[in-house]
């Protein structure tokens, strides 16, 4: 199995980059390789050129601003596991990496990678989606800022234009006081997630519901949050009652996707049986924290 052939670029600063997007056709962006490179060796893609960034050592960072987490596209998915900051201040992420793949593939996997992919059942969309990610992009023309909510233009499709380079993601912090969890199913560990469920929640000293978080992977092809459960369970007791009621919404959700292994009521199953588990290890984390 060898690639179409294609034009190598290795452009070395963000600039460089821009300008080959705007000139170029049917180009392919190489971030860590992990997914692009096997789609080129099946000829399932086939560019004429790719576009390297490898060395674009700009696009490559994690830093803290105010009450956000900025994650460069180019970051490698071993660093954001491992990171005290990504650790001290949004745990969920660092539990959600335990599940990506291996580390061999997460020493050269990127975040950015992952978030134009976009496979459906891919953690870091998932994490992406529970912290309210914002995701920054440039052009030549300028940046701009797209909510993970509207980051899925298709299946596997992001909202970039052509002439755009995703730069990173900013994730919400939450208070310290929170508690999380994220929990997936899939055939072998480090396979993608038939289906995973990320929680975020914040308590009051009376065990109520203050803000809540959930997101599904592995059911559509963007992560799915489930927003009216979340403002339903506001003020709400953190107890079997709240998480009945999520999985009643969840036993509602329409058009489950399937595929040759998996039906839509095998996926919706799980979805239930994951989002239980992932409820009741968030609750008792945030329990925990402000007692």
């Amino acid at each position: 199995m060898k690639p179409a052939p294609f034009i190598y670029h290795r452009p070395q600063q963000l600039s460089e980059a821009l300008d080959l997007v705007a000139q170029l056709d049917n180009y392919k962006i190489i971030a860590g390789g992990q997914s692009l490179m096997p789609m080129m060796n099946f000829r399932f893609v086939m560019p004429d050129h790719v576009i390297d960034l490898n060395q674009v050592t700009e696009l490559n960072h994690i830093s803290k601003e105010n009450q956000q987490l900025h994650i460069g596209s180019m970051t490698r998915q071993q660093a954001i596991y491992s990171s005290a900051l990504v650790q001290e201040h949004i745990p969920l992420v660092s539990q959600a990496y335990s599940f990506v793949s291996h580390r061999q593939i997460r020493n050269r996997g990127t975040f950015g990678g992952s978030l134009c992919h976009l496979d459906p059942s891919s953690e870091q969309p998932c994490f992406t989606a529970a912290l309210d990610g914002v995701i920054e992009v440039a052009s030549q023309s300028g940046k701009r800022e797209i909510p993970i909510a509207h980051w899925t233009a298709m299946y596997m499709t992001p909202d970039l234009a052509p002439n755009e380079i995703m730069l990173g993601a900013k994730l919400s912090i939450w208070p310290k006081t929170h508690g999380w969890s994220f929990m997936e199913y899939s055939r072998r560990h480090g396979d993608y997630a038939i289906v995973g469920v990320a929680v975020l929640v914040n308590l009051s000293v009376a065990s109520t519901i203050e803000r809540i978080s959930i997101a599904l992977c592995g059911i559509d092809a963007a992560p799915v949050r489930l927003l009216n459960t979340e403002s339903a369970l506001i003020n709400q007791a953190a107890d079997e009652s709240a998480i009945r009621m999520a999985l009643g919404d969840i036993e509602k959700l329409p058009n489950i996707m399937e595929d040759a292994l998996n039906t839509s009521d095998y996926r919706r199953h799980l979805a239930k049986t994951l989002t239980r588990r992932a409820l009741l290890e968030a609750f008792e984390r945030a329990k925990k924290r402000i007692s």
